[in-house]
């Protein structure tokens, strides 16, 4: 009960003056005119209007993104059920291929044997795989729409609204909508979450990456006769990948902070352990985990600008 209300059940009158003029809402609009609708009837029409639409979009949606459950769930169980002795190896032939550095290798296996040692294994590879999968489906997505967009300029009107919108939404709100339309148990549902969130970098670097070419190069390729499909794969996305692999960076990145908001709705991980801290106020469990989330954030930062470096070397030579 608010203070107001206290002292009008009291007999106390407030009094009334410029100065405690109150801004003409919808509910002080209410109490002059019964006939306004007040901001509850505002909010419940939102809800409602969202959930008479609920079994449409949820019959169009889900046969479109039911493909992602299986993925997600496949590349867990296959996370899950290779062991440690061919898991790390594997990783440090992926981590070599893309920075060529032995120190790195080192550096992520040491950091992968600790939370093994702390028997926080198995969560970091359920995270690992969330990121592989959805960082991957960004860039599948993502990089075709920014080179839509670099070509467009009234595609790129059109879509900087939506991408302002995602990259400005506080991460929960993602989780609201998704929440009533499909079931919680369903990876899918983390999983959209995840890629709507964490697109956007991908897709604006790319946008960016393509029209920042250097005019006389995209010239000299005209002159050479070149087709625009030519051009595009043999001039611009050679020159625009060091800005290509920044925005993926950033994407997986975002992948990581948004896997660990996603466990409010049953995302595996780490994350869940951080959950599990704050629910129960275990603070080693949280911070432990926290630990373990910051590691992971270090090596694929690391991985990535490692990768980023050897594209900005080759292209100098």
């Amino acid at each position: 009960m608010s203070m107001a209300d206290l002292l009008a059940q009291s007999g106390a009158r407030e009094v009334s003056s410029i100065w405690n003029l109150p801004f003409p809402s919808l509910d002080e609009l209410n109490k002059a005119c019964a006939q306004i609708v007040q901001t509850r009837d505002v909010t419940k029409g939102v809800e409602n209007g969202f959930l008479a639409m609920k079994d449409a979009l949820r019959f169009v949606l889900d046969p479109l993104t039911q493909p992602l459950s299986w993925i997600l769930e496949s590349t867990l169980s296959l996370f899950e059920v290779t062991p440690w002795w061919i898991m790390l190896p594997l990783l440090m032939v992926v981590v070599y291929f893309a920075s060529k550095s032995m120190r790195l290798v080192a550096f992520v296996i040491a950091c992968l044997a600790f939370l093994a040692f702390i028997d926080h294994y198995d969560y970091a590879m359920q995270t690992l795989a969330i990121i592989f999968v959805c960082a991957f489906l960004c860039v599948l997505l993502g990089v075709p729409i920014g080179i839509a967009m670099s070509r467009s300029d009234r595609l790129q009107r059109m879509t900087i609204p939506v991408l302002d919108m995602l990259q400005t939404l506080p991460p929960f709100v993602y989780l609201i909508p998704l929440i009533f339309l499909f079931s919680v148990t369903e990876p899918k549902l983390y999983g959209i979450a995840i890629i709507l969130y964490a697109i956007v970098p991908v897709i604006r670097l790319t946008d960016l990456g393509i029209r920042l070419v250097d005019k006389d190069v995209i010239e000299a390729a005209d002159s050479f006769g070149m087709t625009s499909r030519q051009k595009l794969f043999g001039v611009q996305i050679p020159l625009a990948l060091p800005n290509i692999m920044a925005g993926v960076n950033q994407t997986i990145m975002m992948s990581l902070a948004m896997v660990v908001i996603a466990s409010l709705v049953s995302a595996p991980g780490l994350g869940v352990l951080v959950l599990r801290g704050i629910r129960n106020l275990e603070l080693g469990v949280g911070l432990i985990s926290g630990l373990g989330i910051v590691l992971l954030a270090i090596i694929l930062d690391r991985v990535t600008k490692a990768a980023l470096d050897r594209v900005n070397a080759a292209q100098k030579h």
